[in-house]
């Protein structure tokens, strides 16, 4: 029997699809975050007294076993408190724990705020990457956005509402004018969408911010890089002949560092060291 993981509503119950459902109904076991979540969603889905089992980071270790001993012969269905499981909630370990015993595991596509803020963000989306939570520590979540920016493709993150207002300062510290679209509560009667640099989502927020926040971060755009000035590219020349460089050595190494053409770079070295060989003879 398989091990299927369902994505369930992020707020929304119309959110959860056909296949969705039938798998819950067919569970002979629910593994799930939070149970009391679960019971509350299963109760709305007119699913009540199913058996239900809590997996979360805190007991991975002793219930996993006895999750993969049932799936070998019962429908086992895992789900997180909203959304996609094993998205940056439990349930990634528990995959890889039961590829390695040979159970079959499958995933029933549903709903993704990782998905939904990045399609909503209008970014470029022909490569983007999945960052989570942000770090915990101004330092950390600097550096982190620093790297991001730099990386050449929109990032996704997810954030706490009690440290959004800090995360978005640190973002506007290493790059003020940089573009987010933030979504708070998706699905949700109050959802809200925010479009702009750090400052200005910042102060669209409500203080305090609550509910559910992930967001996009947009790459810096591309710096088209600059070309050395003439007298720049005979500098670097001069001192690499003073250096003892063979001319050869000069035309690849400043060709690649994007100085010019190698050719051109060879003959203007050539030309530079005959005259400083004729001005020594003179």
């Amino acid at each position: 029997m398989p091990l299927i993981f369902v994505a369930t509503p992020l707020g929304n119950l119309r959110d959860i699809t056909l296949r969705s459902l039938d798998a819950l109904r067919e569970a002979d076991l629910i593994v799930a975050e939070d149970t009391r979540v679960a019971r509350r969603l299963l109760s709305a889905l007119d699913l009540p007294g199913r058996e239900l089992a809590s997996y979360r980071e805190q007991n991975a270790a002793a219930i996993t076993s006895g999750i993969l001993e049932r799936a070998r012969t019962q429908r086992v269905v895992v789900v997180s408190d909203a959304g996609t499981p094993g998205i940056s909630d439990p349930g990634s370990e528990l995959v890889a724990a039961a590829r390695a015993l040979g159970i079959e595991v499958e995933a029933l596509p549903g709903p993704s705020a990782a998905i939904g803020v990045a399609l909503l963000s209008g970014f470029d989306l022909q490569r983007f990457t999945f960052e989570g939570f942000a770090p915990r520590s101004s330092s950390a979540r600097r550096l982190a956005f620093q790297r991001a920016l730099a990386g050449g493709c929109t990032t996704i993150w997810y954030e706490s509402p009690k440290r959004i207002l800090a995360t978005l300062r640190d973002l506007e510290s290493v790059a003020p004018t940089a573009r987010l679209f933030v979504l708070r509560e998706y699905t949700k009667r109050f959802e809200q969408q925010i479009l702009g640099s750090p400052a200005e989502v910042a102060a669209a927020l409500s203080d305090p911010p609550r509910g559910e926040i992930a967001f996009a971060l947009e790459a810096a755009p591309l710096q088209e890089p600059v070309a050395p000035s003439d007298a720049e590219v005979d500098a670097a020349i001069d001192a690499a002949l003073a250096a003892g460089e063979r001319v050869s050595a000069i035309a690849r190494r400043l060709a690649a560092a994007g100085a010019g053409e190698r050719s051109e770079i060879y003959a203007r070295a050539s030309a530079r060291k005959a005259a400083v060989a004729g001005r020594s003879t003179a």
